[in-house]
């Protein structure tokens, strides 16, 4: 009975994730990322198979509707697909590769970003408690897609092509979305951060804080009280959901920022190092080699040419929601 299910989800999900794909393709015709008029989403397409690169995820999903990407947080491995959708729960640092991809099938997809809110209102609004479940190790998850799941996503990306409907309409099908979402396996994991007073909720606020704070000196000390949690359970919490301590994720915003400097705003290696709070040139250029896999000025030659993301529907480029959160927060790389 079971496998008959299976059969029958795998079935109705194909012909969807071949229309959504064929309109992301549409979308993304020379580009790789690119934002979009709908607050939140974001589309990707790549061509080719890809080594992982360095990107950070904020609490979203992510959908393939074609080909197959991996997420690696931590030392683990994350694989997703047209059956598959990846789900993050806090803001992490990562690297994404591409596993399925070639120029005649390319690896489109999309990332939606959460609303940590209103994923709380309705888990409060649901008519039954949801049972009490065990801590859960780690901040991303692959759940399994569904026919429920991928209808309001199709009507979100037909918006695309209505955009005097996108304030009236986008929001009512993300709540949809958001709440098909808690229908999924993966809706422990969202209660989880949802929930107000939870060890993931705790590290979020930390995280929150360091996003805002990174360039400042940090005590782990003022940061577990300002997370209200014990040094030892800070810790302990913090590089099981993230893969890092707290200063290891302080060091990676650091370096992500000076790495957004230099690239966007033409910024001289040792000036983007004292804007994140190095005092050491040389220490910073040799923790930017061993993050990046090589030093500023190389790094930055190479990337230089290929940065830069359309936004669709616009004649400009998106706009920075704030100095921290720049570049950082790659969510269409990270797809």
């Amino acid at each position: 009975m079971q496998i008959s299910s299976e059969k029958d989800r795998r079935s109705r999900i194909a012909p969807m994730q071949a229309d959504i794909a064929g309109v992301i393709e549409r979308h993304t015709r020379g580009v790789a990322d690119c934002a979009t008029p709908v607050p939140g989403l974001r589309l990707f397409r790549r061509e080719a198979p890809a080594r992982p690169a360095v990107c950070m995820v904020e609490p979203s999903i992510v959908m393939v509707a074609q080909g197959t990407k991996r997420l690696l947080v931590g030392g683990e491995g994350y694989a997703y697909d047209a059956e598959r959708f990846l789900v993050t729960s806090l803001d992490l640092p990562a690297n994404s590769e591409v596993l399925a991809a070639s120029v005649p099938e390319p690896c489109v997809g999309l990332v939606l970003k959460l609303d940590i809110r209103l994923l709380a209102e309705l888990i409060a609004q649901a008519p039954e408690a949801p049972p009490r479940e065990r801590s859960l190790q780690t901040s991303v998850g692959v759940g399994s897609i569904t026919p429920a799941l991928l209808e309001p996503i199709a009507r979100l990306l037909a918006l695309l092509d209505e955009p005097a409907a996108i304030p009236v309409l986008a929001p009512l099908i993300q709540r949809e979305i958001h709440y098909r979402l808690l229908a999924t396996d993966q809706a422990p994991r969202l209660r989880q951060i949802a929930s107000v007073g939870s060890q993931s909720h705790r590290v979020a606020r930390a995280i929150d804080w360091l996003k805002l704070h990174y360039a400042e000196p940090l005590r782990v000390e003022d940061l577990a009280a300002r997370a209200q949690m014990s040094v030892s359970g800070l810790h302990h919490h913090f590089k099981q959901l993230t893969g890092m301590s707290p200063l290891q994720y302080q060091k990676w915003l650091r370096l992500n920022e000076a790495r957004r400097l230099m690239l966007s705003d033409g910024a001289e290696a040792a000036t983007a190092a004292f804007s994140v709070g190095y005092e050491s040139p040389s220490q910073f250029s040799r923790e930017y080699a061993r993050l990046f896999g090589a030093p500023p000025r190389r790094d930055v030659e190479a990337l230089r040419p290929a940065s830069g993301a359309p936004v669709l529907g616009r004649t400009s480029g998106r706009a920075a929601p704030g100095r921290h959160r720049r570049s950082m927060v790659a969510a269409g790389a990270a797809g």
